[in-house]
């Protein structure tokens, strides 16, 4: 059964631009104002809504994401703010999927995860420190309730190991296209376009590209070349340097509103 998130990638490949997909923590920057900020996003344009789950020991987010997830945490945000925000994206008429470690998925209990994903009108979940390898109940529980597994893959990814990768995930591959952690950039990783090309030697799934897109003219030139574009610290950071959460909102609304631009201007 395709997912809204298959979905919305035959919806954006025929027309013929890359899909642009928002990050944000659950319970940032409080947890009624992550509300607003999906609603903002969806307002701006954003196809796909991308919920943080926020984790006290984030191996692969940088400063800006971490110090959202910390915030998140100190606010007390549980499981159940996560599903709740996920519920708030789907309603608002995008697909949404949930970023989080592997940790809270175990705690939490793999099945009931799978299963609540689904039931708030999630498509899948990102796990950036999950290996094949270890996967064997979180495929079977994601192959149950329908919801996409998406594997994260790198420029450090060997030629060996990306089909096998690829080949268990759905929805599409989070290309990671630098090494190391995430956060806005003002120049672009070069090993981005050949990290693309190399995935599609493996796979027909979409590529999303995440970690450091910030600016309209940088979502253009991803959108060159691949499915999707990820976009999360430059959001997170323009309700960091906001005055208040309000104005804070409305400068989400804007960048939102500007990077869809940009995704549509890459072919």
């Amino acid at each position: 059964m395709a997912t809204p998130l298959d979905e919305l990638f035959i919806k954006v490949r025929a027309e013929n631009r890359a899909a642009l997909i928002a990050y944000i923590p659950a319970g940032f920057p409080t947890i009624a104002g992550c509300k607003k900020v999906i609603a903002a996003l969806i307002a701006g344009g954003v196809d796909a809504i991308e919920i943080g789950f926020p984790y006290s020991d984030p191996v692969m987010d940088g400063p800006t994401i971490q110090a959202a997830a910390d915030k998140s945490l100190s606010q007390g945000t549980k499981a159940a703010d996560v599903f709740d925000a996920l519920s708030t994206a789907t309603q608002g008429g995008v697909p949404a999927v949930v970023m989080t470690y592997w940790n809270p998925i175990e705690k939490y209990g793999v099945e009931k995860f799978a299963q609540s994903i689904k039931e708030h009108g999630g498509s899948g979940v990102i796990t950036p420190d999950l290996t094949i390898e270890e996967s064997d109940s979180w495929k079977n529980a994601t192959k149950q309730h329908e919801i996409n597994p998406i594997y994260v893959v790198a420029p450090s990814t060997s030629s060996e190991r990306l089909p096998l990768v690829t080949s268990h995930c759905g929805g599409f591959v989070y290309a990671a296209s630098l090494m190391g952690v995430t956060g806005a950039r003002t120049a672009l990783s070069s090993s981005a376009p050949d990290l693309v090309a190399r995935i599609r030697k493996t796979t027909e799934l979409p590529v999303a590209v995440g970690l450091g897109v910030s600016t309209r003219a940088q979502a253009k030139d991803v959108a060159g070349y691949a499915d999707g574009v990820i976009v999360g610290s430059a959001f997170i950071k323009a309700l960091q340097d906001a005055p208040d959460e309000e104005t804070g909102i409305e400068t989400v609304k804007e960048l939102a509103h500007q990077l869809a631009q940009g995704v549509r201007e890459g072919r």
